[in-house]
């Protein structure tokens, strides 16, 4: 099961609508997704049931699933992708919770100084948390509602550069996500057609996934490389030198066990004759 996190601290980011286009992508690939609203407001919540209204089949169902920051729990088990949407000012235990599961962090930024600056703080409190610093959780970033006609693109990618950030993506501001988040739809439930200059916008975003969507089969070289904690581990693996066979060697002569030896014949001394003679029991007698 891969955990996905759409987190930035600035409100207004497009962080819902990222993590209701997302899950919608995974429900149309046939996995069974479910999306944890971590946010007050409850939008990707309200998103669920006006989808529930559309005639889309049981193909395109996605679980919800409303989380407390302050006692998020593991993800149930049963489902392939889960989608997290959080909440604007994230930071601090409720945020390293959050990350405490995540598989891959994608950060919605817009194109405005405010955008830039809370994201670059947000960003460096991430690094701090052993799961992304470990290199187990990766980051990338997005760029939202950019206008194609400007340089936003650049300033963006520039922006993400100098923190070393991966710049996965941008999106346009456009018409259709407004259209389909107001009816419970995303991108992927359009005819292709109607859609097509903003689904390819999509494809760096889900090939930057796709490690964490539909991570690779470990193959036999892998498991050679890595052998298994539990059992002895072979240090030395080079076959050993041919030997020539040893020479049979005689039997050893096996020594008579105590009672198999034949009693030695020990003649009476004086004093066991003496002894004999006394009238005291045997069991009390003691030979010198």
């Amino acid at each position: 099961m891969s955990v996905i996190a759409v987190i930035n601290r600035k409100g207004g980011s497009g962080k819902s609508t990222l993590a209701t286009h997302l899950a919608a992508y995974c429900s149309s690939t046939g996995a069974a997704v479910m999306i944890g609203d971590v946010d007050r407001q409850q939008s990707t919540q309200t998103w669920l049931r006006l989808r529930k209204l559309q005639a889309l089949g049981p193909d395109s169902e996605i679980v919800g699933w409303c989380i407390d920051p302050s006692s998020f729990a593991r993800p149930p088990t049963g489902i392939d992708h889960v989608i997290l949407d959080t909440p604007g000012g994230l930071r601090g235990f409720d945020l390293a919770r959050v990350v405490m599961y995540a598989d891959a962090i994608l950060m919605p930024v817009c194109n405005s100084i405010f955008d830039r600056e809370s994201a670059a703080e947000c960003l460096a409190e991430l690094r701090t948390l052993p799961r992304v610093a470990s290199g187990r959780c990766r980051i990338g970033a997005i760029g939202m509602r950019l206008d194609t006609r400007t340089r936003g693109a650049e300033v963006m990618e520039s922006w993400a550069s100098g923190l070393d950030l991966p710049f996965v993506a941008v999106l346009r501001e456009s018409q259709a996500y407004v259209r389909c988040i107001e009816n419970g739809l995303s991108l992927f439930d359009l005819p292709a057609a109607q859609v097509e200059v903003d689904l390819a916008q999509w494809k760096p975003i889900l090939q930057w996934l796709h490690p964490v969507l539909q991570p690779e089969p470990r193959l036999a070289q892998d498991f050679a490389r890595s052998p298994p904690t539990r059992g002895p581990v072979l240090r030395n693996t080079r076959p050993a030198p041919h030997l020539a066979p040893r020479p049979a060697l005689a039997p050893r002569p096996t020594a008579a066990r105590p009672e198999e030896r034949p009693a030695r014949a020990v003649a009476p001394s004086q004093v066991s004759r003496w002894l004999d003679a006394l009238p005291i029991p045997r069991f009390l007698q003691r030979t010198p």
